[in-house]
């Protein structure tokens, strides 16, 4: 084992800043990380044994422990349970023996749930060894299990393959991409490089002036001007970096997947274009362990630009312009789907999100300057510099120019990737993917806010209705507070980094409050010390997942207050189950001291 494991770290030339690609290599060598491992490790990167297992126990997808040799994840996310995640459990645990959480006495099946997997337009969907099976049912699932038990390869079990224009043998995924509506910017025709053979008539500066005219914000749900980022970092003093965010991590979201497998070389030109804007001669792309399947597809389509001179040295005859792109991935940890999160991860640490000033344009990646854009923003990036700002300019609303592209699933008819104007109208939103009898929309994913049909006239704008892309719909079948909420908040709770107390902690009280009404023993003061609890996590955290962890239970007592009050009990008070004069009693008692009620 000492050996394998050095001869790993050694690939990564013994750098402990990429102990995340070590600790992915040494978990698929073994299928679990021993701590002979873990020493081997520390001593061969210059760390202590606590700081790996930190690392290590942060992340979802690496263990101590053996998981399986064939390690099943099933997605428990709001719209897999809507779309039969319970029968799909169920027939799992029946046919492998084993309950979730929990390894067969031969070792070889693993039943492991997880969070969304970027799957939501086709759920139910399970992650097995790296390769991706959607549509999930009970036969489905007893012939999987079939097949692991007889020993088949799982990229033998694949039953269909995506429909991705790009997609090949590559691609070990029964993954289909259900581009629903193609718009003028992400997936409009275009010539691969046109945008860099652009490069050679501009200065750097007059490239970020024109990302600064085309007013095009960050596509991942902050919409921070992605000109006056690059300006900025641009002026930062040392060696700059672009990181691409690819972590995708809110649930209902996967318009990324799709980008990755449809036009993933749009987006490597575009970060090619930042690092000519601002001085970077390194790309990182962040992607999500999810989506460990694209891998072998996404280095191929990387050699092929390389071949063609749209990365590496002296791009496209331009003197000067190196650029080229490494990809970096997560671990499985929502959290780093936060800028500063991401970076602490891409340099082999936990995603714990950094406190700012200073931010990452200023002292980011390596402590250096760093660009941090998500997918979508960077592919824009693209079209802009072949169009012109001005083309830009003419879509979408005042202050939200261009497309957007929108990832929506639950109750519709057509659920999958749609690419839209800013501006739409919900109500037209709805029409458009054959929404019938809907009882709400969740915009911009748990984080976001939940609306019904009298806020179904708002738009999906930065000035309305602002959106990294997530749009989960649910009709008047389902139980908003007892199903959704609650699942929205288990999730909280999982993906805390757990730094911030009032994310570990409140969160908490707010699942078991929500229990307390669903159990029926809730009462109207319930109601409002939910949202007072909630208003504090806005407020009490460092960062986006801590300050919109009470969104689910906000949105929804502002917006569907009735169906909590139907809950409640409104004249009884129930036993809270803390009696303060006896507790106060026994105290006094165990101290020999009379008490003072």
């Amino acid at each position: 084992m000492r050996t394998t494991v050095k001869s790993i770290i050694e690939k990564y030339n013994n750098d402990k800043t990429r102990l995340m690609d070590i600790l992915i290599d040494v978990q698929k060598e073994f299928g679990f990380i021993p701590d002979e491992a873990v020493e081997v490790i520390a001593e061969g990167c210059g760390l202590s044994k606590v700081d790996v297992n930190q690392t290590l126990s942060f992340y979802h997808f690496f263990t101590k422990k053996p998981v399986g040799e064939y390690a099943v994840y099933l997605n428990n996310s709001a719209v897999a349970e809507m779309k039969g995640f319970a029968s799909v459990a169920k027939a799992f645990e029946e046919e492998a023996g084993c309950a979730f959480g929990e390894v067969t006495e031969d070792g070889k099946i693993g039943l492991h749930e997880t969070a969304c997997i970027g799957m939501s337009d086709q759920e139910p969907a399970a992650i097995i060894n790296n390769v991706v099976f959607t549509n999930l049912t009970p036969a489905k699932v007893k012939e999987i299990v079939g097949q692991m038990k007889a020993g088949k390869d799982v990229k033998e079990m694949i039953s269909a393959k995506g429909d991705g224009k790009n997609a090949n043998e590559l691609i070990n995924a029964e993954v289909f991409n259900n581009i629903r509506k193609k718009g003028e910017v992400i997936f409009s025709d275009y010539e691969i490089g046109t945008a860099l053979k652009k490069l050679g008539t501009m200065n750097p500066e007059e490239v970020i002036d024109e990302v600064k005219a085309s007013y095009v914000r960050g596509r991942g749900g902050a919409g921070f001007p992605t000109g006056l980022k690059w300006e900025f970092c641009r002026k930062s003093e040392g060696t700059r970096y672009v990181l691409c965010n690819a972590d995708e991590g809110e649930p209902g979201t996967f318009k990324e997947r799709v980008i990755l497998t449809e036009v993933p070389k749009l987006l490597f030109e575009g970060m090619a274009v930042c690092g000519y804007a601002i001085g970077s001669k390194v790309g990182i792309l962040y992607l999500r362990y999810e989506y460990k399947y694209l891998e072998a597809y996404l280095e191929n389509v990387l050699a092929e630009m390389r071949a063609s001179n749209l990365l590496g040295k002296n791009i496209q005859g331009i003197e000067g312009f190196d650029f080229d792109v490494r990809i970096q991935f997560g671990g499985g940890a929502y959290v780093c789907g936060e800028e500063s999160a991401l970076i602490e991860s891409a340099e082999g640490k936990r995603g714990e999100p950094r406190n700012r000033p200073p931010f990452p344009v200023q002292k980011g990646y390596m402590d250096s300057p760093t660009v941090v854009n998500n997918v979508e923003t960077l592919c824009s990036i693209v079209k802009i510099m072949n169009k012109g700002s001005e083309w830009f300019t003419m879509m979408g609303s005042r202050e939200s120019a261009g497309t957007k592209l929108l990832s929506i699933s639950g109750d519709c008819k057509y659920p999958g990737v749609y690419e839209i104007e800013w501006g739409l109208r919900v109500r037209d939103m709805l029409e458009m993917v054959g929404a019938e009898d809907v009882q709400a929309v969740q915009v911009g994913g748990p984080s976001g806010v939940m609306i019904g049909p009298k806020d179904f006239k708002r738009t999906i704008c930065f000035e309305d209705l602002p959106t990294g892309g997530s749009i989960m719909i649910f009709n008047n079948e389902r139980k908003l507070i007892e199903d959704v909420v609650t699942n929205f908040t288990d999730f909280f709770i999982e993906e805390s980094c757990g730094s911030c107390v009032p994310c570990r902690a409140i969160t908490v009280l707010l699942r078991q409050r929500l229990q307390k009404i669903i159990d029926g023993n809730g009462v109207m003061s319930d109601i409002d010390e939910l949202k007072d609890w909630a208003e504090k996590l806005k407020v009490a955290n460092r960062c986006g997942l801590g300050q919109t962890a009470g969104a689910p239970v906000l949105t929804t007592i502002e917006n569907f207050r009735d169906k909590y009050e139907a809950l409640v009990q409104k004249d009884i008070d129930f036993d809270s189950g803390f009696d303060l004069e006896a507790s106060v009693q026994a105290s006094c008692a165990f101290v020999d001291r009379t008490p003072n009620l």
